[in-house]
């Protein structure tokens, strides 16, 4: 079975023989992979009845018999161990920190769609160390997956913009430079304030990237 480059970054941060708790499992490819590459056991969750109706489909398919499924909200409902995984992936930041409201365990992994630095912040101010980041690019589309441990470090506003792992990236620091050019385009005619501030942020991190290319 084959999975996207994304969800085979994801699995790649899992250990061998993991529980795993896959939030917002859409088809469940992920945990069916888990399940039967890693021997991991999986609950597959959704808020959608249909995407879980849809990973149920794919579980028997596959026969993936460590694979369960439960609809809730998020992490709602389940019991969760303090060395489980909770991976939550394809979401936006504000609805993965009111599912990370609740009861959590030691181990996250995370790919948000959007507001990576206000991500990062708020799972660290949980607790949490990053012990891992990569940036990837997957059918033209820019994802970055963080790994999340329970242990308090404090961290550069540096690392919670670009990340402590993947500040260290050119790529994905060249594609944080792009979005800023697009953002200057965007504020051309708002209040000098905005574009003064958007300014300093496009030369903070032109150096930075200068840096790490020896300049």
């Amino acid at each position: 079975m084959k999975l996207s480059k994304r969800l085979t970054c994801i699995s790649d941060m899992v250990p061998y023989g993991s529980n795993v708790i896959d939030v917002g499992c859409d088809h469940a490819l992920l945990s069916i992979f888990l399940s039967k590459e890693k021997k991991c056991t999986c609950l597959a969750t959704d808020v959608n009845e249909k995407a879980l109706n849809n990973a149920k489909l794919n579980i028997k398919k596959y026969d993936a018999k460590d694979v369960k499924t439960f609809l809730t909200d998020g992490i709602e409902n389940i019991d969760i161990k303090e060395n489980d995984y909770i991976i939550i992936a394809g979401m936006g930041t504000n609805t993965i920190e009111h599912i990370l409201s609740n009861n959590i365990c030691n181990n996250l992994i995370i790919s948000s769609n959007n507001q990576l630095y206000e991500l990062r912040k708020f799972v660290t101010n949980l607790g949490y160390m990053i012990v891992d980041e990569k940036f990837i690019v997957d059918y033209q589309k820019k994802y970055v997956i963080i790994k999340f441990y329970k242990k308090k470090k404090k961290y550069s506003l540096l690392d919670l913009k670009y990340g402590p792992i993947v500040k260290n990236d050119i790529n994905y620091l060249l594609y944080e430079l792009e979005k800023l050019y697009d953002i200057k385009e965007k504020i051309r005619n708002s209040s000098f304030k905005v574009k003064h501030k958007n300014e300093i942020e496009i030369r903070k991190l032109k150096s930075l990237i200068e840096k790490i290319q020896g300049k």
